[in-house]
């Protein structure tokens, strides 16, 4: 069985919470993770995760990131 990607989707993950530490990346509670959603592009996940980062600005805890999921599918 061939697998075959579809080089035009380029899906991109934006998701982010609350940091136990700001200088890493573990999450203080992975159940409360905030999945915004999963984007066909690169800017529109830009978008929301800028949208989301701005919202969030008072939080010096909270952290959103990006996700390039087509790079994780490419067999």
């Amino acid at each position: 069985m061939t697998t075959t990607i579809d080089s035009d989707q380029k899906l991109h993950l934006v998701f982010g919470g609350e940091l136990e530490d700001v200088s890493g990346v573990r999450f203080r509670d992975i159940k409360d993770l905030d999945i915004v959603g999963i984007f066909p592009d690169y800017a529109s996940a830009q978008t929301a995760w800028r949208v989301k980062a701005q919202a969030t600005v008072d939080s010096a805890q909270t952290r959103y990131f990006i996700v390039h999921l087509h790079r994780l599918l490419e067999p």
